[in-house]
Formats: C-alpha cells, sequence, structure tokens
C-alpha cells in the first residue's frame, strides 16, 4: 500500500529537496489513498519531523498518533495530485501542498509560499544547522502561477480553494529571494492588506540594450528585480548597503545610465528601508510620482493594514 505525504510534511519535502523528482510524472491516484490504519504505520518517515502528515480516503484510517496526522480527502483528485518519490511513497505535488496549506496559513503568508513554490528559491528549514549565509536556497522554480490557476480550477469546492484562488491573485513568477518577495509584496498587494496598490510588475526581467548600449556597458542585457514595463519603472532590492567600494559603485552607475537610455527609471530600496515604514512609504511615493499614481486617495484605514501586514511579513 502506498503512503501519500501530503501539508506540512510535503512543504518540508519540496524545502528539503528543492526540486522536482526525475522522471516522476504527476499522477492521479484517487483509488490507491489507504483505508485502512493497519496499513498505514509499517513505514518509517525517519527524514520527516513528526508527526508525519499523510493522506487517507477512508474514515476508518482517520487514527492520529505522536508520529502520524492522518488527513482524510474523499473528493475526486485530477491529474497533478502526487508524485513517486520512493518505493511506495507519494508526495502532493507542490500545487496540491499549496491548496493544502490555505487551511493552515494565513491569506499574507500563503501567497508568500505562492511566490516561494514559483520563484527561484527556498527557505531553510527551521531544524537544519547549517543554512546559507544569504538564508535562502537557490533551486528551479517548482511550480507557477499558471500552474497553480489550472489545478485549482480542477479542485472547486474543495476545502481551501478559496483561499487559495484569493492567494493566486497576488502571487507573481520570478522572485530570485525572500526578501524580492516581501518587497513585492509590500509594493503591490491591495490597500485593504496593507499594500501600495501598485499593478503587478515583471519579476526579474531582462531589459535587452540597444547596439550602442551595449557598447558602452558591455553587456547584451540587464535585469530588474521588479519591472513594470509600460511605465517604464524598475525597482531593485539592495540586500547589502556595505557594497560600496569603486568597482560597485562603476558598476551601479554603468547599469543605472544604460537602463535610463532606455527611458527606464530605476528606485533602488535597500532592506533599512524596507524595514523602516516612513522609509518604505517614501520610495513607494517615488514610485507612485513616475508612474502618475496617487496613494491612500480613499483608503483611510491603510495605516493599520500596513501595520498588520509588516508583522506577518517582517
Amino acid at each position: 500500500m502506498k503512503q501519500f505525504i501530503c501539508h506540512q510534511s510535503a512543504l518540508e519535502y519540496w524545502r528539503r529537496s528543492r526540486k522536482l523528482p526525475a522522471n516522476s510524472a504527476a499522477r492521479r491516484c484517487r483509488d490507491s489513498l489507504p483505508d485502512k490504519p493497519s496499513k498505514l504505520y509499517p513505514l518509517v518517515f525517519s527524514e520527516f519531523e513528526h508527526p508525519v502528515h499523510i493522506l487517507i480516503g477512508d474514515r476508518g484510517a482517520r487514527q492520529s498518533s505522536e508520529k502520524i496526522r492522518p488527513h482524510l480527502f474523499s473528493s475526486e483528485t485530477p491529474v497533478g495530485c502526487f508524485m513517486n518519490i520512493g518505493e511506495r511513497l507519494m508526495v502532493c505535488t507542490p500545487e496540491f501542498c499549496f491548496l493544502q496549506m490555505a487551511e493552515s496559513f494565513t491569506l499574507i503568508k500563503l501567497i508568500e509560499l505562492g511566490y516561494e513554490l514559483s520563484g527561484g528559491y527556498s527557505i531553510p528549514l527551521a531544524n537544519e544547522q547549517v543554512v546559507p549565509e544569504r538564508g535562502f536556497y537557490n533551486r528551479a522554480p517548482l511550480t507557477s502561477a499558471k500552474k497553480l490557476r489550472v489545478f485549482l480550477n480542477g479542485m472547486t469546492g474543495v476545502k481551501g480553494h478559496q483561499k487559495a484562488m484569493q492567494a493566486l491573485r497576488y502571487t507573481l513568477d520570478g522572485s530570485a529571494s525572500p526578501m524580492e518577495t516581501k518587497l513585492a509584496m509590500f509594493l503591490t498587494l491591495p490597500y485593504k492588506l496593507g499594500g501600495f496598490g501598485f499593478s503587478l510588475p515583471d519579476m526579474n526581467k531582462r531589459i535587452p540594450l540597444i547596439k550602442n548600449t551595449k557598447k558602452y556597458s558591455g553587456k547584451a542585457y540587464y535585469i530588474c528585480d521588479l519591472f513594470w514595463s509600460d511605465e517604464k519603472v524598475a525597482v531593485e532590492y539592495d540586500s547589502d548597503q556595505q557594497h560600496t567600494g569603486s568597482d560597485r559603485i562603476a558598476y551601479d552607475s554603468k547599469r543605472r545610465n544604460a537602463l535610463n537610455s532606455l527611458g527606464i527609471r530605476i528606485v533602488s530600496i535597500t532592506k533599512q528601508q524596507l524595514y523602516d515604514s516612513v522609509e518604505l512609504e517614501s520610495a513607494a511615493r517615488t514610485i507612485a510620482g513616475y508612474m502618475n499614481k496617487r496613494l491612500f486617495s480613499k483608503e483611510s484605514n491603510f495605516a493599520a493594514a500596513h501595520r498588520k501586514l509588516r508583522k506577518q511579513l517582517l
């Protein structure tokens, strides 16, 4: 009998493995969900934190213990729910995991998870002893906003579906780090959720340079963290204010001049600004000025919503 890792344990798996299984197509396995408690416990989930969350197909198999936390799922499961990760062991796909986490995550944390799954990074597990200095791992995206939407469209009526669809409205592909995600959320979430209400940009957008600019900069393109193509506005997250040597200053100047030559205006936001609500609002007003956008014209409760958002993200 196969076992099906789900919910928090599935998220743990994806954060630890940081890649999709090779040659393992997402499958429909509705008829294989365990329906007897005696078949749940022989497997030892040694690599997972306890309790291990598993999916079952019958109430008769719903027996919790210190090591096992079963979740009943009696709805139909379309293609794309599970992946094979070992002998008799399946894991819920990133798309199914996203839906499941809607049951326990706040809307803000669910949006943040959507960015992570659709982006180029994974955050470390809480019990990891050694983590990268920058605080996250690079990896290829596990899914995309489009794949999440297609999957959710086939799961109407399942618990968490409404919140997951709401979160997906504000989820972007292509974030390269947790801090880029937080910055994007601060700038693009609507006023009622504490964000500044900007339209959704492209993340880590490749900007090709024209011939003369290529010769001057020595590059064929630059990548902008957040880019609004219609307004020609780019926002850059500066992760380390200490990088102020002559080489870095020369590079930044050359880069800014090259992008300016294309009519692109650039706003840099540092970690210090991101953590300071007054400075972040000032940067947002600069961006709004470039876009001819007015902030907070009708939202008197923005300050309270923004404080709540900061508490969850920072």
